[in-house]
């Protein structure tokens, strides 16, 4: 949406002589990216106009004519959207929605500002858009988890590398695997929950600082709103972004985890690995080369990290040094978010696609699970087990590492009279930890991979997700 030259109608004035500058109105215009703030805003005023009967402001019959003022401007909104706004000359969504008002029911609609200050009711609606966001985002978090889930269950007896360093390290099983990844999910979610607690709390009656010349019920306008409380303090209450800056830390986080499943799953479907194949849906082909199926979908959702991350930075750095109380720099609050906001929940949904469609190859998981000596812990271990001092099995399972890497045997290749030339304590109950699955029935304890403790975890997953 373009920026109007000027604007028509204010909130203020009559202490100027002069009108504001063209270039300041051009540079302090907001409703460009504020109208989306339009619906909040005209539901705190529906609830403010309620508070002013309460205190005489308003009469029954006035307070009635605002609200059917305000659901047809709601109609109006919902039905058009963006384009609604299109050409509006306001600075502001407050000032386009009193517009909008004063065009239905005259004088009135300037009676719905008594007592109450942009400086909370912008407070108020970026709450209210903040809330509404956020439940956006963990329903498609949910996607996500729950597309994890399924895939885990359907290849629950997959044998991935594990790595360290991007080194080949211990063998683990796939769903093992991907409950690293629900579980980095699961907090991101939890970490929603904490930012709706945040952004939960009712700062209308604060007015421009101070609060509120008029006794206005401020718990019956945070029940009428959906609130779980008020604010405490009307100074902090006008000024605090808090709420915002943790929404785009735990946007940020999502998308860090979102990045670091793209660089796996990048690698992974690469000829280099070939555990993976993604979906037609969400690959892409080059415009040169025909045998390219690229990986599109993951490098959009690694590069949207950086992104995020600089909303979550530039929303820092305005907030630094601010003195209390409002101040016009708060202005600059609300691209960020929408910005976060508009990114997350179609990531996530796009994520839960590429996860849904992706194919499994088994074959070659398996063997690079069983090739690079991915059993040498456990060979140590089992000496560990014989009374060998852990660090002098290290030592000679190393020997013995180093011996086959230069004669260039696997551990399929290895004997008995191999073994126990670098130490006598192995004997033949040791000889199956030499392929993975072996190794992966070694890791029995509560979050390890063994198939008993994937089974458990999986069925403790299932169980969070459903209370959700």
């Amino acid at each position: 949406m373009k920026k109007p030259k000027k604007t028509s109608y204010k909130l203020w004035g009559g202490r100027f002589e002069n009108p504001p500058g063209e270039e300041l109105e051009t540079f302090s215009c907001s409703l460009h990216f504020d109208y989306r703030l339009a619906m909040a805003d005209i539901r705190g005023t529906k609830a403010y106009a309620a508070a002013l009967r309460g205190v005489g402001i308003l009469t029954p019959e006035e307070t009635a004519a605002a609200a059917r003022a305000l659901d047809a401007l709601a109609r109006e909104v919902s039905s058009d959207g963006a384009k609604y706004f299109e050409g509006a000359p306001d600075e502001d969504v407050h000032t386009f929605v009193l517009r909008k008002l004063r065009e239905q029911v005259g004088e009135l609609a300037d009676k719905l500002h008594t007592g109450r200050s942009r400086n909370e009711q912008v407070a108020l609606d970026l709450r209210l858009w903040i809330k509404d966001a956020i439940g956006s985002a963990q329903f498609a978090l949910k996607g996500l988890l729950s597309a994890l889930l399924k895939v885990g269950e359907r290849e629950s007896s997959a044998v991935l590398p594990g790595y360290t360093h991007l080194r080949r390290a211990q063998p683990v099983l796939w769903p093992h695997y991907l409950l690293a990844y629900f579980e980095m999910f699961a907090r991101d979610y939890a970490r929603l929950d904490h930012c709706f607690e945040s952004a939960d709390v009712m700062p209308l009656g604060s007015g421009a600082l101070a609060g509120s010349g008029f006794p206005v019920d401020r718990q019956a306008l945070a029940r009428e709103l959906g609130f779980s409380r008020i604010s405490r303090n009307s100074l902090d209450a006008v000024s605090d972004r808090d709420f915002a800056l943790e929404f785009l830390f735990a946007a940020s986080l999502c998308f860090l985890h979102l990045s670091r499943l793209a660089e796996d799953w990048i690698l992974y479907s690469s000829e280099e690995f070939g555990f993976l194949e993604l979906g037609d849906e969400v690959s892409s082909g080059s415009s040169l080369m025909p045998q390219k199926k690229n990986p599109d979908s993951l490098e959009l959702l690694r590069g949207k990290s950086g992104r995020v991350l600089g909303d979550l930075v530039s929303l820092a750095t305005t907030l630094k040094g601010l003195p209390l109380s409002y101040n016009r720099d708060l202005q600059e609050d609300k691209e960020p978010v929408f910005d976060a906001a508009g990114q997350l929940e179609p990531a996530l949904r796009l994520a839960s696609q590429v996860v849904s469609t992706t194919t499994l190859h088994r074959d070659a998981m398996q063997r690079a699970s069983s090739q690079g000596w991915l059993c040498a812990t456990d060979l140590a271990e089992y000496l560990a087990g014989k009374g060998v001092p852990f660090h002098q099995s290290h030592e000679r399972v190393g020997k013995l590492v180093l011996e086959c890497v230069r004669a260039g045997k696997q551990p399929q290749d290895v004997t008995l009279d191999d073994l126990q030339r670098h130490a006598p304590q192995f004997d033949a109950q040791c000889l199956p930890l030499l392929r993975p699955e072996a190794a992966l029935a070694r890791r029995t304890v509560p979050g390890g991979t063994a198939p008993a403790s994937v089974s458990q975890a999986l069925e403790a997953a299932h169980a969070w997700l459903k209370s959700r």
